[in-house]
């Protein structure tokens, strides 16, 4: 990069892909430093489930676990304030994908859904990851109306209207025995719907709900439908098997199939991508395998996915990112 590139204003000193807990938080690290951000924070899509700007967050009514807020804060209010402290400092902001990224050469070139290209000596990549549905149209609402469906229960859990109830949780890996083992802390009892008569998780995990007093397995169902007006009231099941239909009452459903990291578009970026389409970084550092690129947030955390990891990530990337531009002479 020539050290010329800090006066062409043609060039943006940095673009920061996202608008989650990681992506503000990184615009409000990048902004306070003078570096002028620019955040691309998406378009709503359905594909099947709501993609909103804002993450996953947008779908989760009640949040307890953010710290600062002692009476808690709903999702879409958090994303809200996030980012007006973003606009405070000078971030600007453009309601679009970003679609195509050219990372083989200095200034970077990005295309976006709004058919324009622009140049960037730095990209922080924060565009998360999106739980994976099942795609019934009462699953999504009750999810987005705070109807009882959700897709972390160390998010949502704990939550009163959980304690003391029938809960049920889908899935057969890891994810889904460790979201069974944490809702047996509240719940009067959990129910683990698996749609084969072999469970998927570590045997490790296995042992630990198999052996749990207060977690049932289902074996060979699946949810068919799930049932409730304002709040859940009970899926309907469907014997993999036989094709019997029952109906498990429960007050709480919580979907652990997995999620989707959202890196489609980097594909022949380079950008590198562990197994799981996950952004692989370096160690103990937000920087990617491509020097100026680095990434935030759940797009590369497969492990905790939560809104305050995400936050902290985006304030390592905003600093790595400085530092960067900083030692090639860009301000």
């Amino acid at each position: 990069m020539s050290q010329a590139g800090s006066a062409d204003k043609a060039v943006e000193r940095v673009v920061i892909v996202g608008s989650g807990p990681a992506g503000w938080t990184a615009a409000i690290y990048a902004a306070r430093a003078n570096l002028n951000p620019i955040v691309y924070e998406g378009v709503p899509t359905a594909d099947p489930a709501p993609i909103l700007p804002g993450g996953q967050l947008m779908l989760t009514t009640e949040v307890e676990n953010y710290p600062g807020f002692p009476k808690g804060v709903t999702g879409p209010e958090l994303m809200q304030l996030l980012r007006e402290q973003a606009e405070r400092f000078g971030t600007r902001i453009v309601r679009e994908n970003i679609d195509r990224c050219d990372f083989g050469s200095h200034p970077f070139s990005l295309s976006t859904s709004g058919g324009t290209t622009l140049r960037t000596h730095s990209v922080i990549l924060a565009m998360g990851a999106t739980a994976n549905w099942m795609g019934q149209a009462n699953e999504l609402r009750l999810a987005t109306t705070g109807g009882g469906v959700s897709a972390c229960a160390v998010c949502d859990g704990a939550l009163p209207v959980f304690r003391d109830q029938p809960l049920a949780v889908v899935g057969g890996g890891d994810t889904a025995m460790e979201e069974a083992s944490y809702l047996a802390k509240f719940a009067s009892r959990v129910f683990v719907i698996h749609r084969r008569d072999a469970l998927r998780a570590s045997k490790s995990m296995q042992d630990r709900v198999l052996r749990n007093s207060k977690i049932e397995v289902v074996w060979n169902n699946r949810v068919s439908e799930v049932l409730g007006d304002a709040f859940i009231e009970g899926v309907e099941l469907t014997d993999t098997v036989t094709g019997a239909k029952r109906v498990l009452p429960v007050k709480g459903l919580f979907i652990a199939i997995g999620h989707s990291p959202a890196t489609r578009f980097l594909a022949g970026s380079g950008v590198a991508l562990d197994a799981g389409g996950y952004i692989a970084l370096s160690t103990r550092s937000s920087a990617t395998n491509i020097d100026g690129v680095f990434a935030a947030g759940d797009v590369a955390d497969s492990v905790y996915k939560q809104a305050i990891s995400a936050a902290g990530m985006g304030c390592q990337a905003a600093i790595d990112c400085e530092r960067w531009l900083a030692a090639r002479g860009v301000h």
